[in-house]
């Protein structure tokens, strides 16, 4: 560990099960699993040659958004009803009506994940993941991450007293880099991105090690039990009255992304809402795009950014399905565009990482389609702020 300080050992938090939390179910071919821990996804479909993310199943699901006064607020509606906690959530629906007026919109939202407790949307992953790695009894906590989810991660793993080991680019910003050292992660620098995933299976397959992001290749999302966080920013929107018939959201391989949809699908479901938001993926350079235009989903697709926490080369089944259940689909940015709309979100208050600067400019293109509706209600996911966006990575 980095840590400067030994600290003595204290009792991990309570870690409470959902009790309607039944198994696992893959997203893909329907398959139902006995509840486990399967980081790569549906075994089944990887034998097939169609790597597919997995899902939590729940026997029953709360009728109302009533929630409890104790543990997570949305427990009943996640794996787990009580865990490790930094008191992640509850970020705000900000109304932007200056900037709904110029693009000719009756309502543009913003739901700014910013204001999560080490400023981005991966609490949410973290505190649903950690928790579980605690129920397990997992002795050590791996991922593959250079941005938001290590420092995330590390700070989760520190409140819960267990050891985290981040596989990084060894460019990774400084201000990340100062954050994993200060939170006492251990951090392990590979050129590649595909090595630090080789690195995470021998950890996980030999060692025994908790992962708390995808290692597989080709690629799926990360682990059914973090995903699973990000429901609640659905059930947030909803309870305070914002709901959407857009949401614009920067997309790497598609956690959020999923998470939002299947929080929306059961609100749905349980007739809480009247209609399912159309997801759109904001992407730097054109992956998911491709994929959608009929390109294989388990192709490279090289690109460079600056747009730190969305860079990658692969797609993942999970944000194909979400945004073609949706209605909706994949609008690139490039890092010019990002670097324009961060300025305008700026110009209303809000400091936030490039790619959430890109979601404006996918907003300009899909007014400029005729995709989102003078009518309508659009929100802008914000994923992050703005304070570990360095000068030499911006354009």
């Amino acid at each position: 560990m980095n840590s400067l300080v030994s600290e003595p050992s204290a009792a991990p938090p309570l870690v409470v099960r959902n009790p309607y939390l039944s198994g696992l179910r893959c997203i893909h071919c329907a398959r139902d699993y006995p509840l486990q821990d399967l980081p790569a996804g549906c075994p089944h479909c990887a034998a097939a040659g169609t790597p597919a993310s997995l899902e939590a199943v729940y026997t029953e699901l709360p009728k109302t958004l009533k929630t409890a006064s104790t543990g997570y607020k949305w427990g009943a509606w996640l794996p787990y009803t009580q865990g490790v906690s930094l008191g992640e959530g509850g970020t705000p629906c900000l109304d932007l009506p200056r900037l709904a007026r110029s693009f000719g919109l009756k309502q543009l939202s913003a739901k700014h994940e910013g204001m999560n407790p080490t400023g981005s949307h991966k609490d949410r992953m973290s505190a649903q993941a950690v928790s579980r790695a605690l129920d397990v009894g997992a002795q050590t906590v791996v991922l593959a991450s250079s941005g938001n989810a290590a420092v995330s991660a590390a700070a989760y793993c520190a409140a819960a007293g267990l050891p985290c080991e981040v596989a990084t680019y060894q460019d990774m910003p400084e201000p990340y880099a100062r954050a994993l050292h200060r939170l006492g992660a251990k951090r392990l620098t590979f050129e590649r991105g595909f090595g630090r995933w080789e690195h995470l299976r021998r950890r996980v397959e030999q060692d025994g090690a908790f992962a708390l992001t995808n290692y597989s290749v080709p690629a799926v999302g990360s682990p059914a039990f973090g995903v699973e966080g990000y429901r609640a920013v659905a059930l947030e929107c909803v309870a305070d009255g914002c709901v959407p018939d857009h949401v614009l959201v920067p997309t790497a391989r598609g956690d959020l992304l999923w998470g939002l949809y299947s929080g929306f699908r059961d609100l749905l479901q349980a007739g809480l809402v009247a209609r399912m938001p159309r997801l759109w993926a904001v992407e730097p350079f054109p992956r998911l795009a491709r994929v959608l235009g009929g390109e294989p989903a388990q192709s490279e697709f090289a690109g460079s950014t600056a747009q730190f926490s969305i860079a990658g080369s692969t797609v993942t089944l999970q944000q194909a399905l979400a945004v073609r259940r949706s209605g909706g689909g994949a609008v690139v940015v490039d890092d010019a565009g990002a670097v324009e709309g961060s300025a305008r979100l700026g110009a209303q208050g809000l400091w936030v990482e490039l790619c959430a600067g890109a979601c404006l400019g996918a907003l300009a293109q899909l007014r400029a389609r005729g995709e989102i509706a003078p009518s309508e209600h659009a929100l802008l996911l914000l994923t992050a702020k703005g304070d570990r966006d360095t000068l030499d990575t911006l354009p």
